[in-house]
């Protein structure tokens, strides 16, 4: 590892631990040119998964894109940083199941199956962008089909 500060390949692992529920190792470096700390992760290199768009197009899954599609659907929501992570790898663990293949529909629904789970109003938003809301009746529609979905499970904060 280089340093992030001096740019040296010196360095002494400071403490090492789990993260990620055991999908990754943390390890605490210390520079020794620098004597600056700083944290690596390491995970198993995982296998690609490609996307394949509306138009046919393909890509390499970006979990920075799942990511930023469910932050703007929370702002300003009781959600933590640390929840939208944990969403964002249930999300790509249950699209790794499905195949090395797969279509933004099924990451849609995906995103879509676990923040009904979190929080029923950042669904909405998310919806509302994913299934093109064109009116009023769209967004009625989907609240029925929430409410049906869990209506012992509304969450409030």
């Amino acid at each position: 590892m280089r340093c992030p500060w001096c740019g040296r390949d010196d360095d002494r692992v400071v403490d090492s631990r789990e993260a990620d529920a055991g999908g990754a190792i943390r390890r605490r470096r210390e520079c020794r040119s620098c004597g600056r700390r700083y944290t690596t992760f390491e995970r198993i290199e995982d296998l690609g998964l490609t996307v394949v768009k509306r138009d046919g197009f393909k890509e390499p899954y970006d979990r920075a894109k799942v990511t930023a599609g469910i932050e703007k659907a929370i702002t300003n929501r009781p959600v933590t940083g640390e929840e939208v992570a944990h969403l964002a790898g249930r999300v790509e663990e249950r699209l790794r199941r499905k195949g090395p293949v797969i279509t933004t529909q099924e990451v849609g629904l995906e995103v879509l199956s676990q923040l009904a789970k979190l929080d029923q109003v950042a669904y909405m938003r998310f919806a509302s962008v994913y299934k093109d809301f064109q009116e009023v009746g769209d967004f009625e529609r989907e609240v029925g089909l929430l409410i049906k979905r869990s209506p012992a499970k509304r969450r409030r904060r």
